[in-house]
């Protein structure tokens, strides 16, 4: 499946190459970086932007530019592909036919990954209708992420909402409970310690503990205590329960504009 042809190494494309090299998947030998705006000495040792008439050597192609240019993106390079190269793309809501289309009609394989592939705890939610462009974004991402496979290209846009932007709630939750706990008098900085300490052995203990969060939530929940006092007005009404589905809703219908 290699080399593979990266188009596209901004902050994903970057850090599936870091989760790679770390994890030993594949070498940046193994890589044909081709974006004009980053800096070749962070990709030393692979290919980086050659002449187009190498790209003819890729076997994989990581379409990993925003879903906004794709189509501008790639124009130059569809007519140098090998005519057996898989494409595996990242571009959210951008469906698998018209990126398939524009490819001459290779085979398409839609992924939706998180950043943390950058230390290997990514998530990937996969899905392709052809069985060897399924194998080869699995052979991808697997290495550096829990891979998760759709049974429908139209789920894409439900793990996008629920997976794909999902680090960036959290990220924002972090701020708003920094900022809360720094109104409530403690100093700014130990507020965002303790803040981020938190969140972090909390995801930890569930990574490692295997339980389910409602069951971790019931643990550290006594009734008539101040844990119970504040989940009140975060599961209660205007809490979690109605903000989330809304996040989603907006999330999922972007996703379905972006994809035109």
């Amino acid at each position: 499946m290699t080399p593979i042809l990266l188009l596209g190494a901004g902050r994903m494309g970057g850090a599936l190459v870091q989760g790679w090299r770390d994890a030993g998947a594949f070498a940046t030998a193994d890589l044909i970086v081709r974006d004009p705006n980053i800096d070749a000495a962070a990709f030393a040792g692979a290919r980086v932007n050659p002449p187009l008439e190498a790209l003819s050597a890729a076997k994989t192609v990581l379409l990993a530019v925003k879903p906004q240019i794709w189509r501008e993106a790639v124009k130059d390079v569809v007519p140098h592909l090998a005519p057996d190269a898989v494409i595996v793309s990242i571009a959210a809501g951008v469906r698998a036919a018209d990126i398939s289309e524009v490819f001459g009609g290779r085979r398409v394989a839609r992924v939706m990954p998180t950043t943390a592939v950058a230390i290997g705890r990514g998530a990937a939610s996969i899905f392709a209708e052809d069985a060897e462009a399924l194998a080869r974004a699995q052979a991808l991402f697997a290495p550096v992420a829990a891979v998760s496979v759709l049974p429908a290209e139209d789920l894409m846009h439900a793990a996008t909402a629920v997976s794909g932007s999902a680090p960036a709630y959290l990220y924002a939750f972090v701020e708003a409970l920094e900022a809360a706990g720094s109104a409530q008098g403690l100093d700014p900085a130990d507020s965002a310690k303790l803040a981020r300490a938190t969140i972090i052995g909390a995801a930890a203990l569930m990574a490692q503990s295997g339980e389910e969060p409602a069951e971790l939530r019931k643990q550290v929940t006594s009734p008539g205590g101040t844990t119970a006092a504040a989940l009140s007005v975060l599961m209660g009404e205007g809490g979690f329960g109605d903000l989330l589905p809304r996040a989603l809703d907006a999330a999922v219908a972007r996703s379905k504009e972006l994809g035109g």
